[in-house]
């Protein structure tokens, strides 16, 4: 199952963000020492290790504020025309790493630990490394800690809810990296069905199941909207001090949002991470249960009847999470480096396909909520297994 060639050569892309580092690093710190080193794959931004004066940082660069596939394959327009409108883009105001930077000062100000920014300069974003397990780390080492972990990154992040944070929120939001938003993007009527034919043998499958998650789709929330982290991944939960200490966030896609979102995408990337490795049967049932768990916190609070709907929600946020990025992956241009755990799950693609299509189908078949995502857990253990 591979994509066709990019339109543009990741090679041009790269050299071309290189040199942009460079010169942003130099502006910010004139005379400074710059020693580019490690590139971090990813599918969506430009991201590479460096160090200016033997001082470690990260430098990010996105390009348009779109996707590297998108860009890779053309989506923008050809090399020259992304050149010129990214010229554009970066000295504007309100562009996506902007934002960012100001979504990790506010998660600082809602009293989590986020990672410190070191610069931001012409469309560059340098931030400080943080040493120490990620939540996906933790996860693969002690399974049995997987619903309270979950549960403190959500926590942890309880103070996005104040008044005047969610003000600030409003003024900088990422809607662009939205589970809705991505999946709107990318299987429109138009371009959709072009798009999915990319996938390979997964294509079809994955066309049914983006037919099923458009009729199961909740209408757009009414009245308060909570505060949402938008990107909550586990690799972007570190814990510096242990799974004992408090956790420091990593790449913010803050906006508004259902109140399942967060948890949605966590659950969404904690599985196919756990697919990924296909790990024994007790580590597979360990981190299951303690998903479970997870949302049980979540919901103590709830009625049964409001419980379902909550859950119902969460499901369908979860499953459009997962073929957004299993999507992604499958059409990712091959001289695109992808992620080692992507890699691996493209090669599972047939599996996590069948755990979507059984999971919608339970939903489009009126079963109880309740019942679907019990269904759906212990299916996450099977494809885990097999």
């Amino acid at each position: 199952m591979t994509a066709g060639s990019s339109a543009i050569a990741a090679a041009e892309v790269f050299a071309y963000a290189d040199e942009k580092i460079k010169q942003a690093a130099a502006d910010l710190w004139p005379g400074g020492t710059v020693r580019l080193g490690q590139h971090t794959p990813s599918v969506t931004a430009y991201v590479r290790r460096l160090t200016v004066d033997g001082r470690p940082l990260y430098a990010k660069v996105s390009l348009l504020g779109m996707s590297l596939v998108s860009v890779l394959r053309g989506t923008a327009g050809d090399w020259a025309q992304v050149r010129a409108a990214q010229a554009a883009y970066q000295g504007s105001p309100g562009a996506l790493l902007e934002r960012e930077a100001r979504g990790l000062a506010i998660v600082q100000e809602a009293g989590a630990r986020a990672c410190r920014v070191a610069g931001h300069q012409d469309g560059v974003l340098f931030t400080e490394p943080v040493a120490g397990p990620t939540l996906a780390d933790l996860l693969a080492k002690d399974p049995h800690q997987s619903g309270e972990l979950m549960t403190r990154a959500v926590v942890e992040l309880a103070g996005l809810q104040r008044p005047a944070i969610a003000r600030a929120v409003d003024e900088v939001a990422i809607t662009e990296r939205g589970i809705g938003a991505t999946f709107d993007r990318k299987f429109n009527g138009i371009s959709g069905p072009v798009y999915l034919r990319k996938a390979g043998q997964a294509g079809e499958v994955l066309g049914a199941v983006v037919l099923r998650l458009r009729r199961l789709r909740p209408a757009p929330a009414v009245g308060h909207r909570p505060v949402v982290y938008g990107d909550l991944k586990p690799d972007h939960v570190v814990f510096p001090d242990g799974a004992d200490g408090r956790p420091v966030f990593l790449d913010p896609g803050l906006g508004r949002g259902r109140p399942q979102t967060d948890p949605a995408k966590l659950i969404s990337r904690a599985v196919l991470s756990l697919i990924a490795s296909s790990p024994d049967l007790v580590t597979a049932d360990a981190v299951a249960t303690g998903i479970e768990e997870f949302a049980d916190a979540l919901t103590a609070d709830l009625a049964p009847d409001e419980r379902a709907e909550w859950l119902r929600h969460l499901v369908v946020l979860w499953l459009m999470d997962t073929t957004n990025i299993l999507s992604t992956y499958l059409t990712c241009p091959p001289d695109l480096p992808l992620p080692e755990h992507a890699g691996k799950l493209t090669a599972r693609a047939e599996t996590v396909c069948g755990l979507l299509q059984a999971t919608t189908a339970g939903l489009v078949a009126g079963t109880d909520p309740r019942a679907v995502w019990r269904l759906a857990l212990a299916d996450v253990v099977k494809a885990a297994n097999r």
